[in-house]
């Protein structure tokens, strides 16, 4: 009885042992972290910073100096195209004006002044003409008759030419006098006045900016700039997503109106502008914001999506031959163990890749990490499965 109490006790023994070692190398094997092969919607997109502008934006200027004297709209004014937003003291203009009129006024008195002199030198010519056939007169008194009627019909033509000049010298003044008037070029909205009541303009050497006009807020503008590396990818008509930090909860619309060909080259780094157009009906958008960007060159729907976490993984101590390492490759777990499956990939925006072709089924687990133990707290690959 003794004896099969201790044999009993050694089997006990044995087995708790055995059983020990294999809880405890099961402990020490690997784990991993999955995720399961999913199917939906997959969109590839290129993504940018860029500056929200009006379509169409105008400057308004002044072609004259002076001191402003009446300002008529101010920021946010609508105005219509001809309408006078601004005047410019119309003081030393109106008396140039009024004085080129006076000479223009000398010009044509002294036009007929010459044209009294023709005359009068024509008819002591044509006298002198005929008292020389008579030989009344000497052949010395002819001549001096004649030149001056020819002196005579040159100072007409030299007061007809001033009269052109004071013309001229009066077109002129009459335009500087309407440039004081500064008129809207177009229907818009003003951005920004950068003049006051009082302030002298200079347009001595460069076009002062008075105004800036939008001509139409409801339409917006994108200015981007694509890195070369991704500038193949953005073509005329790809839809855009974008976001600006007055309304981080909402998602705006455009569309890709150019890709302009000029590179812009900064510390190296070549990048294309691109603009993309976008309906600004609400007026939220104002010019100046910051866009956060993302042109949609591919999207696919319905598709098997592989986690990108699973493409990156690699598993630490597992041998690969070099046939194994060539192209993408994912893993799965098979009989504790981890095993690589070859796959092809398609598009992919950030999260996840296109499975294109492997033999892989909707709701399977691929790794995406190994865990060790005692490092399953560091671990933060996201979502998944311990196997």
């Amino acid at each position: 009885m003794k004896r099969k109490a201790l044999v009993s006790i050694v089997l006990v023994v044995a087995l708790g042992m055995v059983a020990f070692v294999a809880f405890r190398n099961r402990e020490n094997g690997q784990k991993f972290r999955t995720e399961k092969i999913t199917r939906g919607d997959i969109q590839a997109t290129v993504t940018a910073t860029g500056t929200v502008n009006p379509v169409i934006t105008v400057q308004v200027g002044t072609q004259v100096s002076g001191r402003i004297q009446h300002l008529y709209v101010d920021f946010n004014s609508p105005v219509k195209k001809g309408e006078l937003i601004a005047q410019i003291d119309p003081a030393i203009f109106d008396a140039q004006f009024q004085q080129s009129k006076a000479n223009l006024l000398n010009a044509r008195a002294n036009v007929m002044k010459a044209e009294a002199s023709l005359l009068d030198a024509k008819r002591v010519f044509n006298r002198n003409k005929e008292l020389l056939a008579d030989k009344v007169v000497s052949q010395s008194d002819f001549d001096v008759a004649e030149t001056n009627r020819d002196a005579a019909e040159a100072q007409l033509n030299a007061a007809k030419a001033q009269v052109a000049q004071a013309e001229a010298a009066m077109r002129v003044s009459e335009t500087n006098l309407i440039y004081t008037r500064i008129i809207s070029p177009v229907d818009g909205i003003v951005i920004s006045r950068n003049v006051d009541v009082g302030q002298t303009v200079a347009a001595s050497f460069q076009t002062p900016t008075l105004f800036l006009i939008a001509q139409d807020l409801t339409k917006m503008q994108i200015n981007t700039n694509v890195s070369e590396a991704d500038i193949g990818k953005v073509r005329v008509g790809e839809a855009v997503e974008f976001a600006v930090d007055a309304y981080p909860d909402v998602i705006f619309k455009g569309t890709v109106s150019q890709v302009r060909n000029a590179p812009i080259t900064l510390q190296n780094v070549v990048t294309y502008d691109v603009l993309i157009n976008v309906d600004n009906k609400d007026l939220r958008l104002k010019p100046g914001m910051t866009a956060n960007v993302s042109i949609i060159w591919a999207t696919q729907s319905g598709i098997l999506r592989i986690p990108n976490a699973a493409l990156r993984f690699r598993p630490a101590d597992q041998k690969i031959s070099a046939t194994e390492q060539k192209g993408p490759g994912i893993w799965i777990v098979e009989k504790e163990k981890p095993k690589q499956i070859k796959v092809k990939t398609g598009i992919s925006d950030g999260n996840n890749t296109e499975l294109v072709q492997g033999e892989l089924k909707e709701g399977e687990d691929v790794i995406i990490e190994s865990i060790t133990k005692g490092k399953t707290e560091n671990k933060t690959a996201g979502p998944g499965m311990m196997r």
